[in-house]
């Protein structure tokens, strides 16, 4: 990714967004620019204002972290946008901008089109997490990449973030899917809010990989197709993947919030796992559908795999109503069985799920 006085940058947008009082600041005039002056940012961080302007215009370098901590006290950062502000300052200084161009487990194996490919299901991770993943199998989890590949799924994930019934594309990312993807809008009902999460994490995960290959192509390819994410972009937002709630809308069980945990993985920089777990009775109960909805049965002579469907509805208790029964019954590839009804009022999940996928990138 390109750096060129990211940290100039970075400063002047922060600035611009601190009130005057805010600050403390007494307004007597009339001001010409919003958020603080620069002389104002450098009295009260208390460095000279010929240094701060030094260091918005990208002359000045190697602020100390006493002056970096000062400057973030000042424009109001939290402790990830505040982590944002040394990784921008620190760079070529220290060891922190290192990174690692293939993910955890080794080199990535490529697919038919010679991609490096990082897939659900691919060979992308070590095998002691690939057991992890299926070990959790009853809930969704994944390990993202620092660009937001998905470097590995377990089924239940793939079923939750791609359509049903569909193979995972040879390299998956969330991220080009949020903004690329039409079907995107459909699946997260607080579209804005989560494409907001995406270029924050982006923005974070470029400050600490700056010259990461992978990284600096996905913002480009997004930059050059997504207006929005240009926007968004030009905001400076940084935001970390740590823990909360994600409202999906799903073809299968309907509109469901599950909260998710994100846990950094030792010894693979810049990765992650993330679990999805139900908050709720409702939740709990879409998941269990979802999960028998995409559980495989034994392949048939003709070599097609079916699933386990369920017939019946989910009760508005999040319990299971009194008609439900299981039974298996095959179903072709990619096609969704009209027996299983979907929880909520998406509609059928033939109609709703025909149109939805991810992006696959083909070179």
């Amino acid at each position: 990714m390109k750096s060129q006085n990211e940290l100039g940058r970075y400063l002047a947008v922060r600035r611009s967004r601190v009130t005057p009082r805010s600050a403390g600041i007494t307004v007597l005039d009339r001001r010409r620019v919003p958020g603080l002056r620069r002389e104002e940012v450098a009295d009260l961080a208390g460095v000279s204002a010929v240094y701060y302007t030094r260091l918005e215009q990208g002359r000045a370098r190697n602020p100390s972290d006493a002056v970096l901590d000062a400057l973030a006290r000042v424009l109001l950062l939290d402790p990830t946008e505040r982590a944002h502000l040394h990784d921008l300052a620190h760079r070529g200084r220290d060891g922190r901008t290192a990174h690692r161009t293939a993910p955890p487990g080794g080199e990535r194996g490529t697919d038919e089109n010679g991609e490096h490919g990082a897939g659900a299901g691919g060979a992308g991770t070590r095998d002691g997490l690939k057991r992890l993943l299926a070990a959790v199998g009853a809930v969704p989890a994944y390990v993202l990449g620092p660009a937001m590949d998905v470097l590995d799924a377990n089924g239940l994930a793939r079923s939750l973030l791609a359509h049903p019934g569909r193979e995972a594309p040879a390299r998956w990312n969330l991220a080009l899917q949020v903004f690329l993807d039409p079907a995107a809008r459909r699946m997260y009902p607080r579209w804005e809010e989560v494409a907001r999460q995406t270029v924050g994490f982006l923005r974070l995960s470029g400050g600490r990989r700056p010259q990461d290959p992978r990284l600096a192509e996905v913002v480009a390819r997004l930059s050059g197709r997504s207006e929005e994410f240009r926007s968004m972009w030009s905001e400076q937002e940084v935001r970390d993947k740590t823990f909360g709630t994600k409202r999906f809308r799903h073809p299968v069980v309907g509109e469901l919030d599950l909260a998710y945990e994100t846990l950094a993985l030792p010894g693979d920089e810049g990765c992650h796992l993330v679990v999805f777990t139900a908050p709720d009775p409702r939740a709990d109960a879409a998941l269990r559908l979802l999960g028998s909805w995409t559980a495989a049965d034994p392949v048939g002579t003709n070599g097609t795999v079916g699933t386990v469907g369920t017939v019946g509805t989910v009760g508005t208790n999040g319990t299971n109503g009194p008609e439900e029964r299981t039974q298996r019954h095959r179903v072709p590839p990619g096609t969704v069985d009209e027996r299983v009804r979907p929880v909520g009022s998406v509609g059928s999940a033939g109609s709703a799920g025909s149109e939805s996928s991810v992006v696959a990138e083909r070179g």
